[in-house]
């Protein structure tokens, strides 16, 4: 995130800097297609730990990428606003270990999710005309998933080895973006901004595990959960994203 932020900072002291002398106008009736990067990263991670002798420590090691897309269309329904229907693509992916101070690995982890929606949105411009036009947005979407998760862990000598995937994933967002559009020449604007989200996430999570007992490579026992699981999430981002705006057709 820190990293994300210094390059949006960049971004914008860059196109502030660029007078392109162009003259934007937003007139009724005008189309507008584009799509933004509501959030994009990717975080790598080292954790070592130690302890007081006799007990060894271990090392753990993280890494995830996720991205989030969303093109849109719409219709200026006056000279300010526009109205219009948006996608939602989302995904991400994460890998987790734990390695002793042997260097054999004691637990590791690996998931995946993914999502798609439909929604629509309502963008204001606070004003219609020039290279820098300033806009606030309200967007709302919802859709289906999937996600699934692989790995093992030990409980002393005993391996357990799990495989899960997720059905019946369900998901609503709603946020508000605050921001301006740049005009880089008559048709094309760069839009950064910044926004607060809220999500509603509900999935079904079937969990198969097989249980290893000594470690010696052989299924002694299975294990099969299936929780519900609701939860929501409240988040502020930076974005990215682009748009064309087309002339009304005659």
């Amino acid at each position: 995130m820190f990293i994300m932020k210094r390059v949006f900072a960049l971004i914008v002291l860059l196109l502030l800097l660029i007078n392109t002398g162009i003259n934007a106008q937003l007139k009724k009736g005008i189309r507008m297609v584009g799509a933004s990067v509501g959030s994009a990263f990717f975080n790598s991670s080292q954790s070592d730990y130690s302890y007081p002798a006799p007990t060894t420590g271990y090392t753990s090691t993280g890494n995830n990428f996720g991205i989030n897309l969303n093109p849109s269309m719409g219709w200026f329904v006056s000279d300010n606003t526009a109205i219009g229907a948006l996608l939602n693509f989302g995904y991400t992916h994460q890998k987790t270990f734990a390695k002793a101070a042997n260097g054999n690995i004691f637990n590791r982890d690996i998931s995946n999710s993914f999502n798609m929606g439909f929604g629509g949105f309502a963008r204001n411009y606070f004003k219609s005309s020039g290279t820098m036009m300033p806009f606030g947005q309200f967007n709302l979407n919802g859709g289906i998933g999937s996600a699934s998760n692989k790995g093992f862990y030990f409980t002393n000598s005993d391996k357990n080895s799990y495989d899960g995937k997720s059905s019946g994933d369900f998901f609503i967002n709603t946020g508000v973006e605050l921001g301006f559009t740049k005009m880089l020449n008559e048709h094309t604007g760069l839009d950064l901004f910044v926004g607060y989200t809220y999500s509603y996430n509900k999935r079904t999570y079937k969990t198969t595990t097989l249980i290893d007992l000594a470690n010696n490579g052989s299924v002694d026992q299975t294990a099969i959960s299936e929780p519900t699981l609701k939860y929501s999430n409240h988040g502020f981002m930076l974005g990215i994203g682009f748009q064309i705006f087309l002339d009304k057709r005659k």
